[in-house]
C-alpha cells in the first residue's frame, strides 16, 4: 500500500516517511501554488532520502484566500491551517490515494487539523490520514533526527524550505513589502534536511 507523505524537505515530514518506510511504498508529495520554485527545493532531499516524489500543482485560489485570512487575522494560525485542509483534501480527491501522512507533532500548534475535520476528510474521501509524530514532541523528534538526518536549521526567513509557509511569505512580500512579513511571521526555528545517515 502507497502513503502519499506531505513534504516539504524537513525534519519532521522527513523522519515521518523513514518511520513509515517499513510499512508502506512511500511517495513524498510537495504541494505548489507556482509562486516559488519548493518542488525543486524539496526534490533534491526527496532524492537524499531515496524516496519516489512528486510535485502536486494546486490552484494559487487557495494561497489567496489564505492570503485574505492573515491579512485580516495579523497572524498565520488560521491561514496555514486553511492550506493544510485545502492541500490534504485535494490530494485525497485523487483516485489512486487512499492514506496521506504528514509531519504533524503532538507539540505543533500549526498546521493542525481538528479531530472533526480529520474524521470529516477520512469519512468523504475513503483515506486514512497518518500523523506518525503525532505522539512525539519537539524534544522526542530532536533525538531521532540527531541519529537519522543531518539537517540545517535556523530561522524561518534564512532556511530554503518547500513547506506552506515559504510561498503564504512571498505573496505577502510582493503586494505587501518585507515589513509586513516581518510583522506578521513569529521568529522560529526551521530545518531542512541535508542527508540521511
Amino acid at each position: 500500500m502507497k502513503a502519499h507523505v506531505l513534504f516539504s524537505g524537513g525534519k519532521d515530514s522527513s523522519l515521518s516517511a523513514i518511520m513509515l518506510d517499513p510499512f508502506f511504498d512511500i511517495e513524498l508529495v510537495t504541494c505548489t501554488f507556482s509562486v516559488l520554485p519548493v518542488g525543486d527545493i524539496a526534490k533534491v532531499t526527496a532524492d537524499e532520502l531515496g524516496f519516489s516524489y512528486r510535485i502536486l500543482k494546486l490552484d494559487r485560489t487557495i494561497l489567496e484566500t489564505a492570503l485574505n485570512i492573515i491579512i485580516e487575522d495579523g497572524y498565520p494560525k488560521n491561514a496555514i491551517n486553511f492550506i493544510h485542509k485545502n492541500v490534504i483534501e485535494a490530494l485525497a480527491k485523487e483516485d489512486a490515494v487512499s492514506v496521506i501522512a504528514d509531519g504533524v507533532r503532538r507539540d505543533d500548534r500549526v498546521p493542525r487539523l481538528t479531530d472533526p475535520e480529520t474524521r470529516s476528510i477520512e469519512d468523504r474521501f475513503g483515506i486514512k490520514y497518518i500523523c506518525p509524530l503525532q505522539g512525539y514532541g519537539r524534544s522526542a523528534v530532536n533525538m531521532l533526527v540527531e541519529k537519522h538526518l543531518v539537517i540545517d536549521e535556523g530561522q524561518s526567513d534564512s532556511i530554503v524550505k518547500a513547506d506552506y509557509e515559504a510561498e503564504l511569505r512571498e505573496l505577502i512580500r510582493q503586494q505587501y513589502g518585507n515589513e509586513k512579513v516581518i510583522d506578521i511571521f513569529p521568529q522560529h526555528l526551521q530545518s531542512r534536511v541535508l542527508k540521511r545517515i
